[in-house]
C-alpha cells in the first residue's frame, strides 16, 4: 500500500475515532461539561503515558519548547471544552461540521502570526467556508444562539492549537504533544470537578471511558496519518466525520439537520474541496 494510501485510511479511521467519541459524549447525557472533558483526556493521558515509557521519550518535552506545548495545550483545551458544550446542545451533525473550521482558521492564524504567505484561492475559500456556517448558525442573537457560537469558538482554538503544532513540527514526538496537553487539561480540570462533582451511573462510566479511548484513536490517528502524506493531499478525508455524524444523529438520537444546515454543510465540505482540488494542482506543477 502506498504511503497515501495509508494516510487516507488513517484520516478516515481517526474521523471515525473522533465521530464515535462525540456520540459517546453526547449518550452520557446531562453531566458538566468540565466533567466530561476530564475524562476524556484522562484517559488520553494514560494510553500516551503507554507510548511514552514505550518508546523510552520524554513525557513533557524540551526546556525550549515548553512555551509552545504550554500554549499548545491552553488552547487545545479551551476547544475541547467548547466542542462537548456545543455536541451537547446541538445536532451532532452541526457541532461537528463547525469544529471543522478549523482547517480555514489556521489558514488565518498562519498568515496572521507565522507570516505564512496566503494564495488567493486559499481567501476565496475561507470567505465560502465562513458564509456556509450562517446557513447553520442561522443568527437569531438570542440564547439559541449561544451553542452554535461555541461550535465556532472551538474551531477558532483548534485552528490556534493546530497553528502552534506547526510551529512545533517534528521538534516533539507526537506522543510527548499528546500526553502534555492531557496531563495539562486533567491538572486543570481536576480540582473543579472535585468541588462540582456530578454522580454518574455505571453506563455513564463507560461511555465516557469509551469516549476518551476513541477521542486517542482520532487523536493518534490524525496525527499519525500526516507523517505519511501532506495535509494538502488527504486532508479533505477527514470530512467523512460529517458522514459518521450525520448517520448517528439520525440513526441514534432521531435528529436530522434541517434543509438549511445540509445547505451549510454542502458550503463548507464545497470550499475544503476546492481547497483540496487546488493545492493538489499546484503541487503536480512543482
Amino acid at each position: 500500500m502506498s504511503d497515501r494510501n495509508k494516510g487516507i485510511l488513517l484520516l478516515l479511521l481517526s474521523a471515525l475515532g473522533f465521530s464515535l467519541m462525540a456520540m459517546f459524549v453526547k449518550l452520557s447525557g446531562d453531566l458538566p461539561t468540565v466533567q466530561k472533558t476530564l475524562f476524556r483526556n484522562g484517559v488520553s493521558m494514560i494510553i500516551a503515558f503507554g507510548f511514552v515509557v514505550y518508546y523510552k521519550e520524554s513525557f513533557f518535552g524540551k526546556r525550549e519548547n515548553q512555551k509552545y506545548l504550554l500554549l499548545r495545550s491552553a488552547l487545545g483545551a479551551a476547544g475541547v471544552l467548547l466542542n462537548f458544550y456545543a455536541i451537547d446542545h446541538l445536532v451532532l451533525s452541526d457541532a461537528d461540521i463547525l469544529n471543522k473550521m478549523s482547517p480555514f482558521i489556521t489558514i488565518i492564524f498562519a498568515a496572521i502570526f507565522l507570516k505564512e504567505y496566503v494564495m488567493r484561492y486559499q481567501v476565496l475559500s475561507v470567505i465560502i467556508a465562513f458564509i456556509g456556517t450562517f446557513f447553520i448558525i442561522k443568527p437569531a442573537f438570542d440564547l439559541e444562539t449561544v451553542p452554535y457560537l461555541a461550535g465556532i469558538l472551538s474551531a477558532v482554538f483548534a485552528g490556534g492549537a493546530y497553528t502552534v503544532l506547526r510551529v512545533l513540527g517534528n521538534r516533539e514526538k507526537f506522543y510527548t504533544v499528546v500526553f502534555y496537553f492531557s496531563t495539562f487539561t486533567t491538572l486543570i480540570l481536576l480540582p473543579i470537578v472535585i468541588i462540582f462533582y456530578e454522580p454518574m451511573s455505571t453506563k455513564q462510566w463507560i461511555y465516557l471511558l469509551a469516549a476518551g479511548v476513541f477521542a486517542t484513536v482520532g487523536q493518534f490517528g490524525i496525527t499519525v496519518a500526516y507523517k505519511f502524506a501532506p495535509a494538502k493531499e488527504i486532508s479533505i478525508f477527514f470530512y467523512s466525520t460529517v458522514v459518521y455524524s450525520g448517520l448517528i444523529s439520525i440513526t441514534l438520537f432521531g435528529q436530522i439537520p434541517d434543509i438549511w444546515s445540509i445547505f451549510g454543510y454542502v458550503i463548507i465540505f464545497g470550499a475544503s474541496l476546492y481547497m483540496f482540488l487546488k493545492n493538489n494542482e499546484l503541487s503536480k506543477k512543482e
